[in-house]
């Protein structure tokens, strides 16, 4: 999601001028505004900006008076002032009184883009740290795009969070986690959330990668490069020009090829094979793995310098084993996916087996039970012999089974009921906060709850 930004001068020419040079730079979403007391109206009024500009200097209601408002009606605002006079007292002033940065005019494009550009670091590293201090859920702003990621956990949902705000920069991001916990997913949502999402995100899983032909496959070559080269051959960086390049399986990169790598990430620019013209790399890059890379690097497994430079921004998704909580919650999708709405009766034994599981495969492993079980029962009731031999069944299970009593199932219906209810418990009966958590329309969760017999909404 593009960043909001508000100008406020008495000067139109000069916001204009603003305005063109942010747009340049590619900062899209601005907005301006001649009258301070307008401008102080949006913010007391809940607008949500991420920059203000600020003029010191302006009619009515001046630039100091102005950021008061907006440091207290918006915390997280990072204001920029703008003088035409340099006084070094005037911008202490703004400087304790909240204000990132203080400009004096004439202001060029570039000191202009520079100072923004560091607001806006400044106000991610910021929200991160707040995530990453607070045991209570963060709010995710784009929540249709997170709802692949199926979850009521509140580490999750802080993960979750962060990666929004790595997404909004352009810096290099780190996955780490367990085979089958939803890297690439969440490499394809932060790619969706941020200004790329209209270009395209290509993945590349590294260990497929020919070390003969990396250099032509990632940078591409032209014609009669070398022998064999018959046309121009467009490469991954190329091709992925404004969009994210997914570094799959980072870490099964043979080591002779993780320099060339690294020179793309520090230079931004690469050159094809038979060019001798550099391009520039406009590429955002997303790695992924489930390797000890700090271990590798120990081991000399690894290139320490390129290590640091994916991990500009680092995102661990833990395991389904300490995501217990979650395991209900993906039944019910996967049941969804595979059976459609109306879904399969599940025995109640077959929910406290899946919930003991440890799944090593974790969620993808998960996801293969649930559809090898709805395959097996065709079309009826889901019970322990359904499962896969792999999963321990208790002993009571497994001898004299004959004497036990079968006991009742669940219907997906029952299920849902039965979930839905645990949270809205959880959450001290907010239906907000409920809604949020299961990812449904606020009206939708009104009318189940009201079915259930819970009270009046």
């Amino acid at each position: 999601m593009a960043n909001r930004i508000i100008a406020v001068d008495d000067e139109l020419d000069f916001l204009q001028s603003v305005m063109r040079g942010l747009i340049i730079g590619g900062l899209k979403n601005v907005h301006i505004e001649v009258d301070s007391r307008k401008a102080a109206a949006a913010f007391k009024n809940g607008e949500v900006f991420d920059i203000a500009l600020i003029d010191i200097n302006m009619p009515d209601l001046n630039g100091v008076e102005l950021l008061d408002i907006i440091k207290t009606a918006s915390p997280s605002t990072e204001c920029i002032m703008v003088s035409a006079v340099d006084e070094a007292r005037t911008a202490v002033d703004c400087l304790k009184k909240g204000a990132y940065d203080y400009l004096v005019k004439p202001i060029s494009r570039e000191d202009l883009l520079i100072s923004v550009a560091r607001a806006l670091e400044r106000k991610r590293l910021t929200e991160i740290l707040d995530v990453r201090k607070t045991n209570a859920r963060p709010k995710i702003i784009n929540i249709d795009a997170f709802k692949s990621t199926v979850t009521q956990s509140n580490e999750m949902f802080r993960i979750l969070r962060e990666a929004e705000l790595h997404a909004s920069s352009d810096i290099p991001i780190l996955i780490t986690g367990e085979t089958g916990t939803g890297k690439e997913l969440l490499a394809q949502t932060i790619h969706a959330v941020s200004p790329r999402a209209k270009s395209q995100f290509t993945p590349i899983n590294m260990e497929s990668l020919n070390m003969q032909l990396f250099e032509s496959q990632f940078f591409g070559h032209t014609k009669g490069a070398f022998t064999g080269a018959e046309k121009n051959q467009v490469g991954y960086l190329e091709s992925s020009d404004r969009g994210t390049l997914f570094l799959d399986e980072i870490g099964n990169l043979p080591i002779e090829l993780q320099g060339k790598l690294l020179r793309v990430l520090q230079e931004g620019e690469f050159i094809k094979i038979g060019s001798s013209r550099p391009q520039k790399a406009n590429v955002r890059f997303i790695a992924a793995t489930n390797a000890n890379l700090e271990r590798m690097v120990k081991q000399k497994r690894f290139r320490k310098d390129l290590y640091y430079r994916l991990k500009g921004g680092w995102l661990h998704l833990p395991p389904l084993r300490e995501r217990k909580d979650d395991i209900l919650l993906l039944i019910n999708h996967f049941v969804i996916e595979f059976c459609g709405p109306d879904g399969i009766n599940i025995e109640e034994e077959v929910f406290a087996m899946l919930r003991k599981y440890d799944y090593p495969g974790n969620i993808r492993e998960l996801k293969s039970i649930i559809q090898s079980a709805v395959n097996l029962a065709h079309g009826k009731t889901i019970t322990l012999k359904h499962l896969p031999k792999n999963i321990p069944i208790q002993e009571k299970f497994s001898n004299n089974s004959k004497d036990i009593e079968p006991k009742p199932t669940l219907t997906l219906k029952q299920m849902e009921k039965k979930y839905i209810l645990n949270v809205y418990n959880k959450f001290g009966k907010n239906k907000s906060q409920v809604a949020s958590a299961l990812g449904i329309a606020f009206n939708t969760l009104k009318s189940k709850l009201e079915s259930y017999g819970v009270e009046k909404l």
